[in-house]
């Protein structure tokens, strides 16, 4: 479980965001400056759009590593259990 978790952190340290060239980065907002290529947003509204998209996107990630790691299935019948007890049977 540490190694797993060593892993993960050292994964997401290790990325390195990706630098604007010398045009996009004139043409970004100052929030997005060094961040992204291309055109930036247009809109007020496309920076409330990316906020939710965002917070939808750590939620799942939130719940699936919650789920994954700690699923929390007691049922002895539960199919997990019948794989597992099939498996140390063998």
């Amino acid at each position: 479980m540490n190694k797993a978790l060593i892993s993960f952190l050292l994964f997401f340290i290790s990325v390195i965001p990706a630098i604007a060239c010398d045009v996009c980065q004139r043409n970004q907002p100052k929030l997005l400056q060094d961040i992204s290529h291309g055109t930036g947003p247009q809109a007020e509204s496309d920076y409330y759009i990316i906020g939710v998209s965002v917070i939808i996107v750590l939620l799942t990630l939130v719940y699936s590593l919650k789920y994954l790691l700690k699923p929390g299935e007691q049922n002895p019948k539960h199919i997990k259990n019948i794989i597992l007890n099939q498996h140390s049977e063998s």
